[in-house]
């Protein structure tokens, strides 16, 4: 084969090559042991799209003057949106019917925005909810890369035809130069270059929108561009020479599977691995060499699976998600294996039923308008298939009976004096809190009145969550966020992450009632302990949080507040740098309580609330008829030993801590609903109906505390984690 021919004509190499990519990440989704950076396997993908793209847009644009652009969308439709549609149909059928409504209702919402290939910004701003971090991965998850590529080509052509006219005139009206690329490949490497620059950001600012949105990701289809202009020099490259850059450029792939992982920010300079080793492949390629990767990649099994790379893709995460709600179970390696087989020989019939046939049916071939009638038919189908389902499947509402709203009265003053009547009014008012949870631990039928209802559950967010309060990951520093007696004389300071802020409703209304000047300071996924601290959001260490830790203290030293009330998420484990309820853990909490305690301020430490180990809004839809499913065992919910040792350590500091498990637990469950209340609005954090009911309970805590004589005032310790 000639160098023209290899330049331009078929490679099988690159068949292959998208085989490597499609096993890389269907190996990485079914959880397979050293494939950890399989997901790289994408960026391959772009990277090949960029080559083969640009490619075909500049030979026409060079040869022709312009591009046929219905043409290129007709072609374009044909080849991807058949297959596309029918997966999302399936799959929404199979969410609507496999999963519990509440979250099938969110998921038929992906589906639309993945039959309309913008699932991609859709996900970017899900991931950059806090609130939404934790929710369960989506069945269409996997189509923001397919999104991204449509946005591609919907851009792409409009670049080249812009360089094309900018080249002409360039040339003058007369000239008849040979076509050139480097106009093509100056603006390709400018765009490649900025889009570098804004990935390299946003990794750090912005994980989601530098994951999954098009300015982040353009470098690396501009990459498989670049290589495709700069064919030509490609093919200068010496046999030898050629045949080791394209197994270097296999090794770069292979270590990015093997040595990347989730915890690595991404694509950030991580993605240089996939994206520069398959721009070798490519370019190695041109050259054509003997013993070169492209040997191995051109054999008939791996073009083979290479050609069923797209239905694959498609049918792998959908099955992988939606087999253990089928099974009722969940899935081991061999199930996950099972499952990928399973999609496999779904690709293989969507391959020859859908995906050929649509591709190369000749009237469609033919005819760009019809091409784009079915693209546009098949959009359309899917979309709608996403709303009528939408419609179909019901908001949960609970049908049981009525229920009590659950009250927790204040106990009058006793007749007779008391040793301690605050310590006797709180007993008092666990006991009526306890009734309420005893009594609700055994009920399964979802109550008709639940407050707040299942399908606004997920919602339920205090203000200071949506009002800058409660400060997001990157955020430093704290706004002024008073509520309350802004006059009072009695500052009563909420501090530590969303597990502080959850109780702000409780607190807000206390401090209403008892003209207190409530500060609530908190940030996301950050106690106020003084442990280094790993972002898996950021995937990195979370050096926003130990500012912000650092200035708070150093704020709550010179403010001297009356009380601190700290809380904070006992959900820390290996992946933040620390394990809840170890001896780092545990110190840290005597220091930082100490350290409050020198400022002046009384300290209560409240205790955690129980793990129930499901998002609950979405379990109960699931089990309207069952609630106690959705109930764990207090065994696996709570820790009584961490909570004794807590307990101490708090005490060691000279603060008081609060073990809330009465509040939530009876001796051998912890309710999803207590009364008519709904517990949680998510899978950790409370609702602002159960906050508000237990604010006589934690008005009481907080009044025993504040009721205790004050230290002497001491020197503040300078701030800082020591």
């Amino acid at each position: 084969m000639d160098g023209a021919a290899r330049r331009w004509g078929f490679r099988p190499d690159i068949e292959g090559l998208r085989a490597v990519a499609v096993l890389a990440v269907v190996l990485f989704h079914a959880g397979v042991p050293g494939v950890s950076g399989g997901f790289v396997g994408v960026d391959v993908f772009f990277v090949v799209s960029g080559f083969l793209i640009t490619g075909m847009l500049w030979r026409e644009a060079e040869s022709t003057g312009t591009v046929r652009l219905a043409h290129f969308y007709g072609a374009r439709a044909r080849r991807l949106l058949p297959a596309a549609g029918t997966v999302v149909v399936v799959t929404a059928i199979g969410a609507a019917t496999l999963l519990p409504p509440l979250q099938a209702r969110d998921v038929l919402g992906d589906g639309i925005a993945s039959a309309l290939y913008v699932a991609n910004y859709r996900f970017a701003v899900q991931g950059t909810d806090y609130l939404a971090a934790d929710a369960a991965p989506s069945p269409f998850q996997h189509y923001w890369s397919l999104g991204l590529e449509e946005q591609f080509y919907l851009l792409w052509p409009a670049l080249v035809l812009g360089t094309a006219w900018l080249a002409r005139r360039g040339r003058g009206s007369g000239a008849k130069a040979a076509p050139s690329a480097t106009p093509y490949l100056l603006v390709l490497a400018s765009l490649g270059a900025a889009s570098l620059a804004v990935a390299l950001a946003w990794t750090r600012t912005l994980p989601p929108w530098a994951f999954f949105s098009l300015p982040t990701r353009a470098w690396e289809l501009a990459t498989g561009g670049v290589v495709a202009l700069s064919a030509r020099r490609w093919c200068r490259l010496p046999p030898a020479s050629a045949a080791v850059t394209g197994w270097i450029g296999l090794a770069l792939i292979v270590l990015a599977c093997a040595r990347l992982g989730g915890t690595t920010p991404y694509p950030g300079t991580a993605a240089l691995l996939p994206v520069l080793g398959t721009a070798l492949i490519l370019g190695a390629g041109c050259a054509g060499p003997r013993r070169g990767v492209g040997r191995g990649l051109s054999l008939r099994p791996m073009r083979a699976l290479g050609r069923l790379s797209y239905s694959w893709y498609l049918w792998h995460w959908p099955v992988l998600l939606l087999a253990p709600p089928l099974l009722g179970r969940s899935l081991g390696l061999a199930g996950r294996l099972g499952a990928a087989a399973v999609s496999g020989g779904l690709a293989v019939l969507t391959l020859h039923l859908i995906e050929n046939p649509g591709r190369f049916a000749a009237p469609l071939r033919r005819s760009a308008a019809r091409s784009l009638t079915l693209g546009g038919a098949v959009t359309a189908v899917a979309a709608s298939a996403g709303l009528v389902l939408l419609v179909a499947v019901p908001v949960p509402v609970g049908h049981g009976a009525v229920a009590a709203a659950p009250t927790v009265r204040t106990p009058p003053p006793p007749a007779s004096p008391a040793a301690d009547p605050q310590a006797a009014a709180v007993r008092q008012m666990i006991a009526q809190v306890q009734a309420a949870v005893a009594a609700s631990a055994g009920v399964r039928a979802v109550p008709a009145n639940l407050a707040p209802p299942l399908a606004h559950a997920p919602a339920d967010k205090p203000a200071v969550f949506l009002n800058g309060c409660v400060r997001s990951w990157l955020d430093v520093g704290q706004p002024p966020c008073v509520s309350g007696d802004p006059a009072s004389t009695t500052t009563v300071a909420l501090v530590g992450d969303s597990h502080a802020a959850m109780w702000s409703p409780a607190f807000e209304s206390l401090a209403e009632q008892r003209h207190w000047r409530l500060e609530t300071l908190a940030k996301v996924t950050c106690p106020l302990l003084d442990l280094p601290i790993t972002s898996p959001y950021l995937g990195r260490e979370y050096t926003e949080c130990e500012r912000w830790r650092g200035e708070i203290l150093g704020r709550l030293r010179a403010e001297h507040p009356r009380l601190v009330v700290l809380s904070m998420s006992r959900r820390y484990g290996a992946d933040f740098g620390f394990p809840v309820y170890g001896r780092p853990w545990l110190d840290s909490l005597t220091r930082v309580v100490a350290q409050l305690r020198a400022a002046s301020a009384a300290v209560l430490v409240l205790g955690p609330i129980p793990d129930p180990h499901s998002t609950v809004p979405t379990c109960l839809s699931a089990h309207l008829d069952d609630a106690t499913a959705c109930a764990p065992r207090r065994s696996v919910a709570m820790s009584d030993a961490g909570i004794a040792a807590e307990a101490s350590a708090t005490a060691a500091g000279g603060g008081q801590y609060a073990d809330l498990t009465p509040l939530f637990c009876t001796a051998d469950r912890c309710p999803a609903i207590v009364g008519n209340a709904l517990v949680y609005r998510d899978d950790n954090h409370l609702t602002i109906r159960y906050a508000q009911v237990l604010a006589p309970v934690v008005g009481g805590l907080a009044e025993q505390v504040l009721a205790r004589p004050e230290p002497p005032r001491t020197p503040a310790e300078p701030p800082g984690p020591r």
